[in-house]
């Protein structure tokens, strides 16, 4: 793809989310995530190849449903309150429909069989704008109308999300699907706290962009697409191994380290309003992910040398290093814990 129309579709990106978080007139939102459905799309589709065209239908389609139930649930709502003000949501289908179509946006389970099929299907930097930057305007919007929605649906969808996402990732082989269902049971718990504390839910969502961004950058430099290529990373990246390892586990929510922290806050907070069970559910569902989180820092650290490896093919690549942004992203990661009592409430 030229680099000059690459530049502008990807500004358009940028510039349909930032529309979106700052309206609050429903159709003014509305077009900023149609701007930026639009204009990943061609993101999505530049490789050229089977699977990615086949993403990028299954991305669009999905995408323009929940586009089209949210256009519709602000419009009944406008006709039964008379205002398209986003903070006028009062009519109680219009908050369900617009629940559904937003979490299908997100790809909050049940809605999420979308997500790690286009994943696997696009590039990591493709990868990593869908599971960052795409999220946050309809978790803006989810913030914004976070009064009207009902606790319990919420509430539910956080905890089929979190056992989603951790026993879909048990049996992938394929990195980009790891991720995928990392992205689904982390979208669990910023659902679980949306409508308890919502600056635990900027904080989790802040924390699950330092984390994910610096995992999808260290798989691109590494070219690890499968489980497989992370046993021969030390051939290409030795200086690579040791802090992804640390930052699998961070991602996992193994204590002492930067991901335990917003995991440790929410059940804090769900414990705090009396539902003990859910949050007894979800910490359950927790250990289904931090288990396949372990499994991959084992098989990254089990060939920390040269010569425990016999796959020779990847000895003629030279090793790359980290680059000063990933690197900074992966400090920011691992060193949060101990500032955790300066969020808590």
């Amino acid at each position: 793809m030229n680099p000059t129309m690459y530049s502008i579709i990807l500004s358009n990106v940028a510039i349909g989310t930032i529309i979106t978080m700052t309206s609050h007139h429903w159709l003014l939102a509305w077009i900023g995530l149609e701007l930026n459905t639009l204009a990943i799309v061609p993101i999505i589709a530049k490789q050229h190849h089977p699977r990615a065209t086949e993403a990028t239908t299954k991305y669009f389609l999905t995408q323009a449903a929940a586009s089209a139930m949210i256009l519709f649930a602000s419009t009944v709502n406008a006709w039964t309150t008379g205002s398209w003000d986003i903070s006028q949501l009062t009519y109680p289908p219009a908050c369900a429909l617009l629940t559904l179509g937003l979490s299908m946006k997100l790809g909050l389970a049940p809605l999420h069989f979308w997500l790690p099929e286009v994943l696997q299907g696009t590039s990591m930097n493709t990868a990593l704008i869908i599971v960052t930057w795409q999220k946050l305007a309809p978790i803006s919007l989810m913030f914004m109308v976070h009064n009207s929605i009902n606790p319990m649906i919420m509430l539910i969808m956080a905890m089929i999300s979190t056992l989603t996402g951790g026993w879909g990732g048990l049996n992938q082989t394929q990195m980009r699907k790891i991720m995928a269902f990392s992205s689904i049971a982390h979208l669990g718990w910023m659902a679980g706290i949306l409508t308890l504390n919502q600056n635990i839910l900027i904080l989790n969502l802040s924390l699950y962009i330092i984390m994910t961004a610096p995992m999808f950058l260290m798989l691109k430099y590494t070219t690890s697409k499968t489980i497989k290529d992370l046993t021969t990373m030390w051939t290409t990246s030795p200086q690579i191994a040791a802090p992804l390892m640390i930052l699998l586990m961070s991602l996992g929510g193994l204590p002492p380290l930067t991901g335990f922290m917003p995991k440790w806050l929410i059940l804090q907070e769900l414990v705090t309003y009396n539902l003990a069970p859910i949050a007894t559910i979800m910490a359950i569902s927790a250990l289904l992910s931090l288990f396949f989180y372990l499994r991959l820092s084992y098989i990254a650290t089990l060939t920390m040398h040269p010569t425990t490896t016999k796959d020779s093919n990847k000895w003629r690549f030279q090793p790359k290093p980290l680059t000063t942004p990933t690197m900074t992203l992966t400090m920011l990661s691992l060193l949060l814990l101990p500032m955790t009592p300066l969020f808590c409430p």
